[in-house]
């Protein structure tokens, strides 16, 4: 083997990050807001899911949310301890409320939220907030280039979708 040659650690928040991020492409060709997420628990990944608010019609469909669902599934339990939640977008305050009560020891993910954030960007409510049952270790800034990339184009399209949409429908006059 060439010394030369990138070791992958599998077990890396990076390597996590980027299968959330495998997850989040899938939202984006299916039209949807490009968000993915991976829970893992001891080194292997027990869940996965992507944003399908508009495929399912759900404004809770989001992919922390259904990630934390197919966990509880694969764990038979609702308490998710032990477990690490990786997601692209800092999650807003519906998905951190839900991930308060679900106790993940961590959350990681890429880009941040500022405006909408509940993870440290707007609010935060995964750490250090006395009022609710549990705290949640968290890391920002995983991938966070490649997933404010993914986002920023998928929200570029969509205004230039609308723009041609919004021509398409103007009458041409060829007298003027």
């Amino acid at each position: 083997m060439d010394d030369t040659e990138p070791i992958i650690d599998l077990h890396s928040d990076a390597y996590f990050m980027g299968q959330a991020l495998r997850e989040a492409r899938k939202a984006y060709a299916a039209g949807e807001v490009p968000c993915g997420a991976v829970i893992v628990r001891e080194g292997r990944i027990i869940a996965r899911a992507w944003n399908q608010v508009e495929t399912l019609k759900d404004a809770t469909a989001h992919a922390e949310m259904l990630a934390l669902t197919a966990a509880q599934e694969a764990l038979g339990d609702w308490r998710l301890e032990k477990c690490t939640l990786y997601v692209t977008k800092e999650p807003c305050p519906m998905c951190a409320g839900a991930i308060v009560h679900c106790r993940p020891e961590r959350v990681v993910f890429g880009c941040p939220d500022p405006k909408g954030g509940a993870a440290g960007g707007w609010i935060n409510l995964l750490e250090a907030n006395p009022p609710l049952n549990h705290r949640c270790d968290v890391t920002s800034g995983v991938l966070g280039e490649e997933c404010v990339y993914l986002l920023q184009s998928f929200f570029r399209e969509a205004r230039e979708r609308k723009k041609l949409e919004r021509g398409a429908g103007e009458i041409i006059d060829l007298e003027e």
